[in-house]
């Protein structure tokens, strides 16, 4: 059995090592996202998020740091997590069904030009599927972050979209990636937008 310090050792090389993978393979696709959320906010268009446990966490978090702020002082930009009303969650999903909690928000509050941040380890999460096909409908393109072999969400993403997947198959894993991407956008819309260097 490895000692307590030999395992806090282990993970922290996978960590590192799993995003020393995703430099290599996710460059690409965060600049392509960067550009399609600096496009939308440019034009005063928002931004929904939504993802479930950890993945509410990470699109929280990264609607607090458009609504408010990243590393530096900037206007506030527009930003919604539709993970954050429990009275909306829980109408919605003792209503009709979980799988639609995300999706009639984005019927509602999604517009075209909009931006859904869709985020899932699995990529399977069914209610995410839904969401991006509501976002769709209503004429607004998807960012979605995944790991694994990026299972439903990515047969279900146009053209337009860009998946941002993990190489990974380790949940923690890649939710410390995908952490590590939304700052990475944040630091990016803040340059673009603002001329922000990046810390």
């Amino acid at each position: 059995m490895m000692s307590t310090q030999a395992t806090i050792k282990k993970i922290f090389d996978a960590s590192i090592t799993t995003k020393q993978l995703a430099r290599d393979s996710l460059v690409e696709p965060i600049t392509y996202a960067t550009e399609i959320l600096c496009a939308a906010l440019k034009q005063g268009n928002k931004v929904l998020s939504c993802g479930n446990g950890g993945s509410a966490a990470d699109a929280q978090h990264f609607s607090a740091e458009l609504l408010n702020r990243y590393d530096q002082d900037r206007p506030s930009l527009p930003a919604i997590a539709l993970t954050t009303d429990s009275s909306t969650l829980t109408s919605i999903a003792n209503d009709y069904h979980y799988d639609q909690v995300f999706s009639k928000q984005i019927s509602s509050l999604g517009q075209p030009g909009d931006i859904l941040l869709a985020i899932s380890t699995s990529g399977n999460s069914t209610n995410i599927v839904t969401a991006i096909e509501m976002a769709h409908q209503r004429g607004m393109r998807v960012i979605a972050l995944t790991g694994r072999d990026g299972g439903k969400m990515a047969s279900v993403l146009a053209k337009t979209d860009v998946e941002i997947r993990v190489p990974a198959t380790v949940t923690a894993r890649i939710q410390e990636v995908h952490l590590l991407v939304l700052h990475i956008l944040c630091a990016q819309i803040d340059a673009v937008l603002y001329g922000h260097t990046p810390a």
